[in-house]
């Protein structure tokens, strides 16, 4: 009878700890990622991927548990089960399918050339020149396909955008390549910087899983209906400014991405 009661009680036990820890999303990203996720005067985490975060956290019932890593991490983070998702604008790519899963798209992109004002005005006067990106991003896969094409003197990597910007304003770096949305969000008062190039690649962001994870599907029909209900229309306005055009990943239900 003893034996029995002890283990009743050590399996409520278990059951209470384990329904506590379903109720946290851990959730990965690389803090410092304008306008996706930073850190507001307070040290808040906010921004659009934030919020959105939180708005899915909440059609599951559960709260959010953000934890800084950087950017190349995230990766072996979810895969490793040590977060449940990952975000950082990350963009969806058939080589990262094969090893992860991805929800829907929330974010159409491309690539972008920022330089300090009077610095080159475009990649064709990049050559000879060095140029910054992030650790394992599409943009540092970018610039890597693209260095003999350009010229580049070398390639600097960085974890994130402001190790980056300080370098590029003090001449440490003649240019940064990264994505255009986080640049214009974080140039727009910053008259010592400047976007000079849209470099297109049809880039789509979304939260990234480990492989075949059901929660990634479950994510995923989450996400069409915060569509279909105005909410990540209304974070686009709230972010940049402006509504997002209806043909766009944000405003459109998309199917979930599957490996080629």
């Amino acid at each position: 009878m003893k034996t029995t009661i002890r283990l009743a009680v050590l399996a409520t036990a278990f059951a209470a700890v384990s329904a506590q820890a379903q109720e946290v999303l851990e959730v990965g990203a690389n803090i410092g990622n304008v306008p996706w996720e930073f850190q507001d005067e307070s040290g808040a985490f906010v921004g659009f991927e934030v919020d959105l975060a939180n708005a899915v956290a909440e059609k599951l019932g559960r709260d959010v548990e953000i934890v800084n890593i950087p950017f190349n991490g995230l990766f072996s983070a979810v895969q490793s089960g040590r977060i449940d998702m990952a975000m950082s604008s990350i963009t969806i790519t058939d080589e990262r399918l094969k090893s992860v899963s991805f929800a829907q798209p929330y974010y159409d992109s491309d690539q972008s050339l920022t330089v300090a004002a009077g610095g080159p005005a475009s990649l064709d006067e990049m050559n000879g020149k060095v140029v910054g990106v992030d650790t394992g991003s599409t943009g540092d896969m970018w610039a890597t396909d693209h260095a003999a094409e350009y010229g580049f003197a070398d390639i600097r990597r960085y974890e994130g955008l402001a190790p980056a910007m300080l370098d590029l304003q003090a001449g440490r770096i003649d240019g940064y390549i990264s994505d255009i949305p986080a640049l214009q969000y974080y140039v727009k008062d910053k008259p010592a910087l400047q976007v000079v190039q849209r470099i297109t690649t049809g880039e789509k962001y979304s939260f990234m899983f480990a492989k075949d994870a059901e929660l990634a599907s479950d994510v995923n029909e989450i996400l069409s209906g915060l569509k279909q209900d105005g909410t990540v229309p209304a974070l686009h306005e709230k972010w940049f400014g402006a509504a997002p055009e209806a043909e766009t990943s944000t405003a459109t239900v998309l199917d979930m991405p599957a490996a080629k």
